[in-house]
């Protein structure tokens, strides 16, 4: 009985890892294609991160290209983690994930929102708080997909 309730509590919590897991853009368990998070809202540009300074939040690797920036991230991973699990935040506006060009991005009132590629940003910005209204709506479901 023992045995079949560790491999129940086993499974769960594999279960519930992938799940959490999907609700990330990653590539090999690295968010952000492997750029800074905090650089965005530090440099207001996008800058690639190290491994050397790393961090794993939410079963996520994070990278970063300063150690000021990795401090600033654990002192408040929330402020800096990009919407919508980094997924381009157009898409998601439409109820879809969608991969992203680190390069294309803005910040409103203090989040980061990433895009598909440049050309969606510029469609995004023309329709920025109809497109984030729309893109928290639809958040919630299309996470767990």
């Amino acid at each position: 009985m023992k045995k079949i309730f560790l491999i129940v509590i086993v499974f769960l919590s594999i279960t519930t890892q992938a799940q959490k897991s999907s609700e990330y853009n990653q590539d090999k368990g690295i968010a952000l294609q492997g750029f800074d998070p905090v650089a965005y809202f530090e440099s207001a540009k996008a800058i690639e991160g190290t491994k050397e300074f790393s961090v794993t939040h939410n079963g996520v690797i994070y990278l970063f290209s300063s150690e000021k920036n990795k401090s600033l991230f654990l002192n408040n991973p929330v402020q800096y983690e990009p919407q919508f699990g980094g997924y381009c935040a157009y898409g998601m506006s439409n109820g879809y994930k969608a991969p992203i060009q680190p390069e294309a991005f803005t910040i409103v009132n203090n989040k980061l929102y990433l895009n598909y590629s440049l050309k969606v940003k510029e469609m995004w910005l023309k329709e920025q708080s109809t497109r984030i209204e729309k893109a928290n709506k639809n958040w919630e479901e299309v996470k767990k997909s």
